[in-house]
């Protein structure tokens, strides 16, 4: 028996995990008739990244070939977990510059687990070396550089599949069907999104030598250099402003995808947002503890808030997204959904999809989110079917610019004070030359900002 057999039988034990399967269109996996494995490259072998790979390695016949990171210590663990999953045993090539890492190595599939201040280097680095790209959100950290990873990936002819996972979440892909593509909400023209953990790091850490381990010139790569005040990893570049986009960008670009996805929106024709740093004024993070931000459709405003102090609105849904009809609401988080509708009736309601039994791995895994390892299966082979068959993946790039890229244009609005409108085709901020530039962020000699004219 081969390992994709192997890998299909083990993927389908459980027949609710292939109902689910085959809602979103993998139809049992026909497709998946490969005589070799996946050559695998994976940037970034931190938590996430690790985690993609892993439930990549679950699903697929996949030869992970080679890692990169700035930190040794990282790397060499990733070298060691990686090959006591794949079937090979073998130990990855380990590379501290992803660069020479592409340059040496013909690969089908390279994952992005790299903070967001590297993404579109690397993905755009990864498409030009002939490889299909499995890129973590936000895609970008200006709008820009989503803009060039999206004329790259058309460029090149390559699938990039965004870990907007939700869109693969087996409850949330039941609620669009049962309940919003079945017209059970009505005439819907209202969503709220919202996070309410306290996720924002904001310590006072001195500066300190750099660990011999750690190449941190290579880590900051076009992001500002800033202090050495203990390793970034996981929570810390997160609450910094100068690696990615806040709160915003890392939580409501999930939420906002999901409403999107589920209501069938594209680009906001409108967004404003107000927030800042209101109540935790201490400690070094710069990014905002409070931000409401509106994305505005037809009749129809998408806002977004979020506070990492306090307690939730809601508290059994402290980062979801709901959505209101004149004949009922959807309540949604990563956790479960609840439909109630108007004037009384009966409530439908279903909680997430765990697969203990299938895959008792994921219960020994370091850091591992067994509520999202379902979801983020279903999008590792959503995307090899996009490869295998053509077309676009359920996260398509061009999907995760929208979204990320709306995520940076609140974060610009609260910055500026005032709406900001989008045009996609011109690339520019209507009427508002400041704005405009605030589309690209000053990249760090001796690093080139992408842009999508140029690819």
């Amino acid at each position: 028996m081969n390992h994709l057999n192997i890998n299909r039988r083990k993927f389908i034990k459980g027949s609710t995990a292939l109902m689910a399967l085959t809602a979103f269109g993998a139809h049992g996996m026909e497709w998946m008739d490969r005589n070799e494995p996946y050559r695998v490259g994976l940037i970034g072998t931190g938590w996430y990244g690790k985690s993609d790979l892993f439930r990549l390695i679950q699903v697929a016949p996949v030869e992970v070939i080679c890692l990169a990171d700035p930190d040794k210590n990282l790397l060499d663990e990733a070298g060691v977990l990686v090959s006591k999953r794949q079937k090979s045993g073998k130990v990855p090539k380990k590379y501290n510059d992803y660069r020479q890492m592409l340059q040496e190595n013909p690969l089908d599939i390279v994952l992005v687990g790299s903070p967001d201040h590297w993404h579109a280097l690397h993905a755009i680095d990864a498409i030009k070396s002939g490889a299909h790209v499995y890129l973590q959100k936000p895609i970008s950290v200006d709008v820009i550089e989503g803009e060039s990873i999206l004329a790259a990936a058309r460029k090149y002819n390559k699938v990039v599949q965004i870990g907007t996972q939700r869109r693969s979440t087996p409850h949330l892909v039941d609620a669009k069907h049962k309940i919003v593509d079945a017209g059970l909400l009505g005439k819907v023209s209202h969503a709220e999104m919202c996070c309410y953990y306290h996720m924002r790091a904001n310590g006072t850490s001195e500066v300190q030598p750099v660990p011999d381990f750690f190449d941190y010139e290579q880590w900051t790569g076009p992001a500002p250099m800033r202090p050495f005040d203990g390793l970034p990893h996981r929570r810390w570049w997160r609450t910094m402003m100068e690696y990615g986009n806040g709160i915003t960008g890392d939580m409501c670009v999930h939420m906002f995808d999901a409403v999107r996805w589920t209501l069938g929106l594209g680009w906001p024709k409108k967004i404003y947002a107000t927030g800042g740093i209101y109540v935790q004024k201490g400690g070094k993070s710069t990014i905002a503890d409070t931000q409401t931000a509106t994305f505005e459709y037809d009749e129809l405003d998408c806002v977004w808030n979020h506070r990492s102090w306090g307690t939730p609105q809601d508290p059994e849904y402290p980062w979801a997204y709901k959505i209101y009809g004149d004949k009922g609401t959807l309540k949604a988080s990563v956790m479960k959904y609840e439909f109630v509708p108007h004037g009384g009736g009966e409530i439908i309601s279903q909680e997430t999809l765990y697969e203990k039994e299938e895959y008792p791995e994921d219960l020994n895994e370091d850091g591992m989110e067994l509520h999202a390892a379902p979801a983020t299966r279903r999008q590792m082979l959503n995307f090899l079917e996009a490869i295998e068959k053509g077309g676009r993946p359920v996260a398509d790039v061009e999907e995760g610019h929208i979204s990320t890229a709306s995520c940076i244009l609140a974060n610009m609005s609260m910055k500026l004070g005032r709406p900001l409108v989008y045009d996609p085709q011109k690339m520019v901020v209507v009427g508002d030359e400041e704005a405009t530039q605030m589309l690209r962020r000053p990249y760090r000699d001796p690093y080139i900002h992408p842009e999508p004219t140029t690819i």
